[in-house]
């Protein structure tokens, strides 16, 4: 099994690299790699000096770092907070229903978040009308200040029982006697939970926390780009405006390989300085990946 695992991680992973070399030429679809002319790092510059570099810089960055600092933690908490349901039969029901949300692809998802956000019989309009907090309908899709708040809601819904499964495990992994111990000395289900369950999955956390980091640059693709209408709408474009929906749309829309290789290949530069920050940072406290 390790042979073949090696095979496809070869193939999927390491020959493509071989396409990089794009980003060093002027690429042309009829020539090829082999016969289209080197011109070193002209599209990185050309992308440092464009107008939309610091607008991208600024989306990716705050996407990712709203996603780091709420979407990270919010499956630990689930966690926790599932730990602490002794019902067996409520405890399978609430787990099945946050991890359904994952296997449904975001084509599915945008479209349900979209309708349920719409003017036309919206779910969320009808709700905040009935409450009184509203009195006419609000286009929220329309409205750039409450993109990042939807984006950031979808993807914790759609992704946090899923991301919880692996800290439930290590949870499931804590010495019951260690509870059993902490109980008989007067501590609350709280103070457990401070002093034994959160130190006790540390290291879990850890790794997936640095793994977080080393991408901490792939803000999104599929999520932006369906709530956005395929990256259509240019009311939201500056704020939905990624490192990842740029590449697709310069690289794909507009046919501009090589200057869409480099801007891809800057963004895997700084990841991968990202993570041997981050590994660093860690490897101090003795919980880095090597």
């Amino acid at each position: 099994m390790i042979i073949p695992g090696i095979a496809l991680i070869f193939v999927f992973s390491y020959i493509p690299m071989y396409g990089v070399l794009m980003a060093f030429q002027d690429y042309n679809l009829f020539k090829g790699m082999a016969h289209s002319p080197w011109v070193g790092f002209k599209h990185f510059r050309m992308f440092f000096h464009s107008p939309d570099f610091w607008l991208i810089m600024r989306n990716t960055l705050v996407v990712s770092l709203l996603k780091l600092l709420i979407g990270f933690p919010a499956p630990i908490v689930l966690a926790l907070m599932l730990n602490e349901i002794t019902k067996q039969a409520f405890k399978r029901i609430i787990q099945t229903i946050s991890y359904l949300p994952h296997f449904i692809s975001w084509v599915v998802v945008s479209g349900f978040v979209i309708s349920m956000l719409s003017m036309d019989n919206g779910s969320i309009n009808i709700a905040l009308q009935k409450l009184g907090l509203i009195h006419e309908p609000i286009n929220w899709m329309s409205i750039p200040d409450y993109f990042w708040t939807i984006l950031i809601a979808s993807n914790i819904w759609k992704d946090i029982g899923f991301a919880s499964i692996v800290y439930l495990a290590a949870i499931a992994g804590i010495d019951p006697h260690l509870y059993e111990a902490a109980a008989m000395d007067g501590a609350s289900r709280s103070r457990q939970i401070v002093s034994i369950t959160l130190p006790s999955i540390l290291p879990v956390v850890t790794i997936f926390f640095i793994l977080a980091v080393g991408n901490l640059l792939n803000a999104g693709f599929e999520d932006i780009l369906m709530l956005t209408n395929n990256g259509n709408n240019a009311i939201l474009r500056d704020v939905s405006d990624v490192l990842d929906t740029y590449v697709y749309r310069v690289g794909i829309q507009t046919q501009r390989y090589s200057y869409a290789a480099a801007v891809g290949l800057f963004k895997s530069i700084l990841n991968i300085g990202l993570l041997l920050l981050a590994n660093g940072f860690a490897r101090r406290y003795g919980k880095g990946l090597w």
